[in-house]
C-alpha cells in the first residue's frame, strides 16, 4: 500500500493503515459509498447507490482539492480492506475560517477503535494543511449517540439542533450541530 502516512493497529490488534486517496481507488471508493448507503444507517446517503460515474466525478473533485490545500480526505484501512473514510473540506470567502468535518466507518469495524484515530488524524493533518481554518463543524443525526459520544470526546461542542432537520428510515428526526475551535 502506498502513501502511507500513518500506521497503528485496532484495539484488538489489527494492522490500521491510512493514506489518502488516488484515482487508483475509484471502484473501492464505489463499492464503499454504496455499501454503507445500503446499510441505512447514519450518514446523507440512505440507499441511494452510486455509478461509477458519478463517483469518478467526486473523487476528482476531492483529489483536486486536496491539491489546492482545500480538503483533507483520509482512508483507513484495516488488514488491507477499507474501514473507513473521513474528510475536513474548509469553506470559502467569509467562511474560509470554516471546515465541515464528515466520517464513515464500515459497519464492520465500528468499536475498533477505527473512527477516533480517523478522526484525531485527520483533524491533525486539516490543521497543518489547511491554511487559516479556525472552526471545524458537523452535522450528526440526533439518535446516533455513539458518534456524539466521539465528538464530544474530541472536543466537539453542540451549539443548536435543527428539529426534524434529517429524514432517517422514514421519520424526520433533529440534527445536531457541533463544532470545535482549532488551536
Amino acid at each position: 500500500m502506498e502513501n502511507i502516512i500513518f500506521q497503528t493497529t485496532t484495539k484488538t490488534g489489527k494492522s490500521l493503515i491510512f493514506r489518502y486517496p488516488t484515482i487508483d481507488d475509484l471502484q473501492i471508493l464505489t463499492d464503499y459509498i454504496n455499501k454503507a448507503s445500503a446499510e441505512k444507517t447514519f450518514i446523507r446517503f440512505q440507499g441511494e447507490q452510486q455509478t461509477l460515474e458519478q463517483e469518478k466525478k467526486w473523487l476528482e473533485s476531492t483529489l483536486k482539492n486536496i491539491e489546492t490545500k482545500k480538503e483533507i480526505y483520509l482512508m483507513a484501512f484495516v488488514d488491507n480492506k477499507l474501514a473507513g473514510t473521513s474528510d475536513i473540506i474548509q469553506d470559502s470567502l467569509t467562511r474560509e475560517h470554516r471546515g465541515v468535518f464528515g466520517i464513515i466507518v464500515d459497519s464492520q469495524y465500528r468499536g475498533e477503535g477505527v473512527g477516533e484515530s480517523l478522526m484525531e488524524l485527520v483533524i491533525s493533518e486539516a490543521k497543518e494543511n489547511l491554511k487559516g481554518l479556525k472552526l471545524i463543524h458537523l452535522e450528526c443525526f440526533a439518535p446516533n449517540f455513539i458518534a456524539q459520544n466521539l465528538y464530544k470526546k474530541m472536543g466537539f461542542i453542540e451549539y443548536g439542533r435543527l428539529p426534524g432537520g434529517d429524514k432517517y428510515k422514514g421519520d424526520f428526526v433533529d440534527e445536531i450541530l457541533m463544532y470545535k475551535l482549532v488551536k
